[in-house]
């Protein structure tokens, strides 16, 4: 995954409440690319109610929250992606949990995503570093896009009393003892969805593990 930098001085626009037309309470935090060989696209993110979930257009990548949402202890957080066509290389997309200070320069937060060449991977983020939980790692589990260009899949974090599992349809890729970077699993979830990516996102929700 590429290294990204938030928006400059966290402008107000990344981090303030959605407009219209998107999911009433929501926020979003862009992180623009500070790669030359990889750069953003032009436009603005678009992300919006679509059916019972969300649509998420992004030239550049970002992460999507409601403050409301939050999970503590254990949990099991779920959400299903189709993404609408893959990018000209390869960008992730998934689940984000043990999120705090997400409007500010300590944000934090661990996420779980896929990516469209069948591989997945667990990252933390603290301010603007972040670090790797585990490296990307291919399985036959996540589906990659077929001869139209999408691909559905379901992602699950079970957060449990000594572990977290992390589930691709079914299929647990990766269990993790919650110690060190996965310590911290309370907090607000969300959605992460890197830049050149158009997903949509269904069934995001929280149940008890």
């Amino acid at each position: 995954m590429k290294s990204y930098v938030p928006v400059a001085v966290l402008a107000l626009a990344a981090i303030a409440p959605l407009a219209a037309q998107t999911p009433q309470g929501w926020k979003m935090r862009v992180d623009r690319s500070a790669a030359a060989s990889d750069p953003d696209a032009a436009g603005a993110i678009k992300f919006v109610t679509n059916g019972a979930g969300f649509h998420a257009t992004n030239p550049q990548a970002a992460v999507y929250w409601n403050p409301a949402n939050t999970a503590t202890g254990n949990y099991i957080l779920k959400a299903s992606f189709r993404l609408e066509k893959p990018s000209g290389h390869t960008n992730y997309y998934g689940l984000v949990f043990g999120g705090s200070g997400l409007e500010g320069p300590d944000q934090s937060y661990l996420y779980f995503v896929v990516a469209q060449d069948g591989t997945w991977l667990v990252k933390r983020r603290d301010g603007n570093a972040t670090s790797g939980v585990t490296p990307k790692t291919p399985n036959d589990a996540v589906v990659k896009p077929g001869a139209d260009g999408k691909s559905i899949n379901a992602l699950e974090v079970r957060v449990g009393s000594d572990k977290v599992d992390f589930v691709v349809n079914g299929v647990t890729v990766h269990s993790e003892p919650k110690t060190g970077a996965m310590a911290k699993t309370d907090g607000i979830y969300g959605i992460r969805i890197n830049h050149l990516l158009e997903v949509q996102v269904d069934g995001l929700g929280v149940s008890k593990n």
